[in-house]
Formats: C-alpha cells, sequence, structure tokens
C-alpha cells in the first residue's frame, strides 16, 4: 500500500507524546461468509495503529465494547450509556494516568457507536481529556459487509476468498448490506440505499478502492492527531 510516513523535514513533536489513539469498533457482529465476525474492530485498529506509528502519538488498543442503534437488531453490544460509563471513561481514566495524556483520538469503525459522540462532552468533563471522535472510516467505506469492506478485508488479510461465492446469499446472511433488516432499512434512507446497491450490484473485491479507504482514512486520523497536538503546543 502507499507509504504515508512523513516526508523529509517532517519532525515528530515531543508533545505528540500526549495524545492517545483509541480504536473502537464491533467485535460480535456478523459480517457475512467471508469476513469475521470483528470485522470492524480488525479495521479500526488498524487504521488507529498505523496513524500512531506514523505520527508518533500512543497507541491504546482497542475498546471491547461496543454499542449498536436500536433499529439495527444484529450482534452483542452495550446500551450507549452503559458502554461510555463502565468502558470508556474507565478505560481513558486509567490510560490517562498512566501514560501521561492530554487528549484522545477515538478511531471508530462500527457504524453503531456513532451515539457516542453524544456523550464526548460527559466523557471529557470526566476525564480531564480532550477527545476527537474520528468516524472517517464508517463515513467512506459503503455497505455493512459491501464491496468496500470485503477489499479493505482482503488487504488487511482478513477474508476468506473460498466465501465469497456465497457472502450474498442474503437468506443466509441477511447482514450483508444489510439487505434483510427490514427495521433498519425503513428506518434509516442511506442503509436502505446501501442495501440496494448491494442487490444491485453484489460484492467483489477492488484492491484500488479498499486501499483508497484506508489511507484515506487513516490521513484522517493523522490530521487528528496533529490537531491534538498543535492544541498541546499552544497550552
Amino acid at each position: 500500500m502507499t507509504d504515508l510516513r512523513y516526508e523529509a523535514g517532517n519532525v515528530v513533536s515531543p508533545q505528540v507524546h500526549s495524545v492517545g489513539v483509541l480504536a473502537v469498533g464491533s467485535h460480535l457482529e456478523n459480517h457475512g461468509a467471508a469476513l469475521p465476525i470483528d470485522t470492524d474492530s480488525k479495521i479500526a485498529a488498524y487504521i488507529g495503529l498505523q496513524a500512531a506509528l506514523i505520527t508518533g502519538a500512543k497507541y491504546l488498543g482497542i475498546l471491547y465494547s461496543a454499542t449498536e442503534y436500536e433499529y439495527v437488531e444484529h450482534g452483542i453490544h452495550q446500551e450507549p450509556e452503559e458502554l461510555v460509563n463502565k468502558q470508556l471513561i474507565p478505560t481513558l481514566r486509567s490510560a490517562k494516568k498512566l501514560l501521561q495524556l492530554d487528549s484522545v483520538v477515538l478511531v471508530n469503525g462500527h457504524g453503531g457507536n456513532v451515539p457516542v459522540n453524544d456523550y464526548l462532552e460527559h466523557v471529557q468533563l470526566e476525564t480531564g481529556l480532550k477527545i476527537i471522535f474520528n468516524n472517517k472510516i464508517v463515513e467512506i467505506e459503503g455497505p455493512h459487509a459491501g464491496t468496500g469492506e470485503v477489499s479493505v478485508g482482503e488487504l488487511l488479510g482478513i477474508l476468506d476468498k473460498t466465501k465469497l461465492d456465497e457472502h450474498c446469499n442474503f437468506e443466509n446472511y441477511p447482514e450483508v448490506g444489510m439487505v434483510g433488516f427490514d427495521k433498519a432499512r425503513k428506518a434509516e434512507e442511506g442503509i436502505n440505499q446501501g442495501a440496494l446497491e448491494v442487490i444491485d450490484t453484489g460484492v467483489c473485491i477492488d484492491l484500488e478502492l479498499g486501499e483508497s479507504i484506508l489511507q484515506t482514512a487513516i490521513v484522517a486520523v493523522m490530521d487528528d492527531v496533529e490537531k491534538l497536538t498543535a492544541d498541546t503546543k499552544k497550552e
């Protein structure tokens, strides 16, 4: 894949070491026949780690919990408030204390985690950390378990290509494109459009698309790290 390392002359500043990068995904949500159940977590973790390696920010790993919209009846998740108060805040408090952090980028790889955004002010007050919620990969990867995620999965080595032919068997794998999730499709037109796209065009491996998605997401996290680093310098 494209080399994103800083060009000569770009020096990692000491302030970046006060910035943490924590991935949030979903470990227990099916992704069709060809992708693993923890696809969202693995993709988010990869993006977060790459951004941390490049920028010098501290990589904090991944949160084990995830949440989901009530109209997406799929996977095993917590309620948003429970995730925030029992998982996210304790994790960030511990990281701040042990690693001397001032701020954190949350790298989200699961669309159902977006409601966490509504709690950011509360999280910042409870932890004393500046936080940016980075949702870029969710915004650009396309339908659930669709061509975007499949292509990224192939690049990361988590795709089982031998099962790609059965991936769009919507009776067995209704989560692909969320084609079989009637409640979700009725609740969100974007979900419905994604389902129609998958029904119409299917799912395939597009390495150029996959690389573009990954690089765009990594750069977006790098930009957020840079913003937080600049804020630290000002202080």
